[in-house]
């Protein structure tokens, strides 16, 4: 039987990063990240970045909370959202933006 419980911390150094040159479009953001667990395609980890500004797009859902800093994601069509400290969010598969 599998543990039901199990804690989310960064116990390694993670696996650092920066966007593809094609994909930045402003800074140099180096991105870290910690993969945790991941089970019947459910990824737990953890995401650090430093400033930047770059493409992405989404093939998969992925949940997040912000647990410092601030987080600007704009879609495709323009519309920006902010996310500060505590603040949660969804993005589905097929978004594109920054």
């Amino acid at each position: 039987m599998t543990e039901a419980l199990f804690p989310v911390t960064a116990a390694s150094e993670g696996e650092t990063e920066r966007p593809a040159a094609e994909k930045l479009i402003a800074g140099e953001p180096v991105f870290t990240t910690w993969n945790l667990e991941e089970r019947d395609g459910l990824y737990c980890g953890i995401w650090r970045s430093t400033p930047g500004k770059w493409r992405v797009t989404y093939d998969e859902w992925e949940y997040f909370r912000l647990t410092e800093g601030v987080s600007v994601i704009t879609g495709a069509e323009g519309n920006a959202t902010t996310l500060r400290a505590g603040d949660a969010f969804v993005v589905r598969p097929g978004f594109s933006g920054t």
